[in-house]
């Protein structure tokens, strides 16, 4: 069968985000009085949704987990220069569409976040469609996102390639019952 739609995941896939994000968590959490290290963060807590990240980290309460992530909304823009596209599969993913293909971003990432850098990186208007963690009730690892992208797009997990970095995305991908490629950008 022929491959019809790409899915992609954002962050650590498409582009190079993590040292902003951890950057940006680290910053608005010392504004609580919360200190994490960067190391600390990337073993951790590296492709978890805000709060999970949150709650394994101690926080609870819902007012000062709204504030942290509207804070860390609100720093993360000051340090996309520590952000890079992934240029060969970004690449790849326009010959594909070149081609009459489609590709959907499909994130567990807040829709902001994820709008603002592909603004920053100019690749807005490069993609067929975006699904954050704000459409779906059951985020990566469960399977929802990705199914739902399907059904949009009128294909079958056989017609569809995911791209990957995480491991909850990963497993997610594979629950999808569509091939998948696992991508690693340093971090």
């Amino acid at each position: 069968m022929k491959t019809e739609l790409l899915l992609l995941d954002f962050d650590g896939t498409v582009a190079n985000t993590g040292r902003a994000n951890a950057t940006s968590y680290i910053e608005a959490l010392a504004e609580e009085g919360i200190t994490i290290t960067m190391e600390e963060y990337r073993q951790k807590y590296f492709g978890l949704r805000c709060p999970e990240f949150l709650t394994d980290i101690g926080i609870t309460d819902p007012v000062q987990m709204a504030r942290i992530r509207r804070r860390k909304v609100e720093i993360y823009p000051t340090h996309f220069d520590m952000v890079t596209l992934n240029r060969p599969l970004w690449d790849f993913v326009q010959q594909f569409r070149a081609t009459g293909g489609k590709a959907m971003i499909v994130s567990t990432g807040h829709i902001d976040n994820i709008t603002n850098v592909m603004h920053y990186l100019g690749i807005e208007n490069q993609i067929d469609g975006l699904l954050s963690s704000d459409d779906v009730v059951v985020s990566k690892p469960a399977p929802d996102c990705f199914l739902k992208a399907m059904e949009m797009a009128g294909v079958t997990p056989a017609q569809t390639i995911i791209f990957e970095d995480s491991e909850i995305g990963l497993a997610a991908a594979e629950a999808s019952g569509a091939a998948y490629f696992k991508v690693e950008l340093e971090f």
